[in-house]
């Protein structure tokens, strides 16, 4: 009895030692270990840049690893799903687009996760405004000259874009909407397939970002139309906006944001705003962003919130209108 005794009380010591230590990991101030940062695109990309950018600093910050972790494939659904069935404790975050949040669950008729009721939002981060460009050959100089040759003749101009169901396919299809024309929409493998489509004369038109086309435009080969914004950016002022051709409240872009997973402590959603802003907020970061063509863009989680739910019932309007729907 007396070494079942000792065995017992030696027992029940290691139970309590496992259970303290147990408690005062999870009393450990936050991050007491690495977050995972998951980038549900392949590296290399813009979503990468971003991510990696928010990454490093928030690691300078805070004493603590942020790992990337690619998980690219199905519209993004791949990482956005393991983002979605993760811990609610913080250590998993989502570099979330427009395509994931707004788009997919209107496109596809099966989405492995649920906005609102998988996810915390915690801020957005960087908005994309597109340009629409054309091929030197193109008849049209202006977003004025574009929509009345549409006018003309419905249906006959064509613009590339990275794909069916793609952010810059929703931006084609509201500049359609909003200035009451019909255009040829001809989907691509890529933004990179697409702008090689319209530099090469196949395609006239291509909705994509600046930085990609800005060198071309330098050397002739593109001529940048507008802006698909209300006024001009502050950084290309040379180059037009939509809203001066007469589409007032015309926004063609998209955007990112960070989200993790719903049910994460509130403290902790607050702490990663207040630290992804402050990332964000550093020269070395706003001056690599700029350069790409990104606008920084914060907010509070619960106003993010709200524009996320504006924004997937501005999206579905537009969908449903154009009749977009998936490959």
């Amino acid at each position: 009895m007396k070494k079942f005794h000792a065995f017992s009380v030696a027992g029940l010591m290691l139970a309590l030692g496992y259970n303290a230590a147990a408690q005062a990991q999870s009393a450990a101030p936050y991050p007491a270990r690495p977050v995972r940062f998951i980038v549900p695109y392949p590296p290399g990309g813009t979503t990468d840049i971003v991510a990696r950018g928010i990454a490093g600093k928030m690691g300078e910050r805070l004493g603590q690893q942020f790992v990337i972790d690619n998980r690219g494939g199905a519209s993004t659904m791949i990482g956005a799903d393991l983002a979605a069935k993760s811990a609610p404790d913080g250590y998993t975050m989502l570099l979330a687009t427009q395509t994931t949040i707004s788009i997919n669950p209107q496109v596809f008729k099966q989405v492995p996760y649920d906005v609102m009721r998988d996810f915390a939002p915690i801020t957005p981060v960087v908005y994309f405004p597109y340009v629409i460009a054309a091929h030197p050959s193109f008849q049209g100089k202006s977003v004025a000259d574009l929509i009345a040759l549409a006018k003309a003749k419905p249906g006959s101009i064509a613009y590339g874009t990275p794909g069916t169901a793609s952010t810059n396919h929703v931006a084609g299809a509201l500049l359609e909407n909003m200035a009451g024309i019909k255009l040829l929409h001809i989907p691509f493998k890529g933004a990179g397939p697409a702008l090689t489509a319209t530099l090469g004369g196949e395609v006239p038109l291509v909705i994509t970002g600046i930085a990609t086309v800005l060198p071309h435009a330098k050397t002739g080969r593109a001529r940048i139309l507008a802006f698909c914004a209300e006024k001009r950016h502050p950084n290309f002022p040379d180059v037009p906006s939509t809203g001066e051709a007469g589409l007032k409240g015309y926004d063609g872009g998209t955007w990112f944001s960070v989200l993790t997973r719903a049910g994460t402590p509130p403290a902790i959603v607050g702490m990663l705003n207040k630290e992804i802003i402050g990332a964000l907020a550093t020269q070395e970061v706003k001056e690599r962003f700029t350069a790409i063509g990104f606008d920084i863009r914060t907010s509070t989680p619960e106003e993010f919130a709200r524009f996320i739910r504006d924004d997937m019932a501005r999206v579905a309007k537009v969908i449903k209108s154009s009749g977009i729907t998936a490959e």
